[in-house]
Parts: C-alpha cells; structure tokens; sequence
C-alpha cells in the first residue's frame, strides 16, 4: 500500500522539520533563511537526518501489507528526487558537500532502514 511509502516520508520529513525547529528556538542553529556554514552544524544535522530516515525506511517495510522492498525501494526514489531538488534549491544554504553528502547518506539509510525493517516483520510473523 501506498500509505506506508506515505508513513515513511511523513517520519523522516515531520522528525527532521521538528529537530530542525527545535534546534533553531534553542539557538543551536541559526534561522533557516540565513543557512547554516558551520561544519560542526552541518555534521550534526547530517547525523540525524540520516537516522530519520533510516527510520522511515524501517517504518515502510514495517507498514507494508505486501512487498515491502518494492515500498522500501519507491521511498527511496522518491527521496532521492526530491534530495536533488533540495540540492538544488538550497545551493546557497549551506558547504556544497552537505547536500549532497545528505542525498547520498539518506538513500543508503532508507535502503538499511527498509532491510531492518523487512526482518523485524520475519521475526514478527514466524
């Protein structure tokens, strides 16, 4: 079902855009109109958006009534794509190594996420 592919997006976009918020009231990170240049920041945004969506992938595979990796595998298109946008869009919002290092680390997490997440099921179901 589409609704897992959905479930896994919605995990990785609303953990990220509510740590990003978060993050920005504390004054860790800067307002998200003025971009972070900072390595440090950078590094650490990188680590937890590659957790979230190790974790939508896991959620997808949880979520799929059937085929989990062909669900796992549209998530990761999907964010792929829509990765590249953002490679696009926001050039001048950050080092030009953080969005792509995310495109790349976010597309292995998913593909990890979704095989941790297809064995939770077998353990589940056997």
């Amino acid at each position: 079902s589409i609704w897992a592919v959905v479930a896994g997006i919605l995990t990785i976009v609303l953990l990220s855009i509510l740590t990003d918020a978060f993050l920005e009231s504390i004054g860790v990170f800067p307002p998200a109109t003025e971009g972070i240049f900072d390595a440090n920041l950078l590094l650490i945004a990188l680590f937890y958006r590659t957790v979230y969506a190790f974790m939508g992938g896991a959620v997808t595979a949880r979520l799929a009534p059937a085929n989990p990796k062909k669900l796992v595998t549209i998530l990761l298109i999907f964010g792929t794509i829509m990765g590249l946008l953002g490679v696009i869009a926001g050039w001048n919002l950050s080092q030009k190594w953080y969005p792509i290092s995310l495109v790349i680390t976010s597309a292995i997490a998913v593909w990890l996420g979704g095989i941790y997440g297809i064995k939770e099921r077998s353990k589940k179901n056997s």
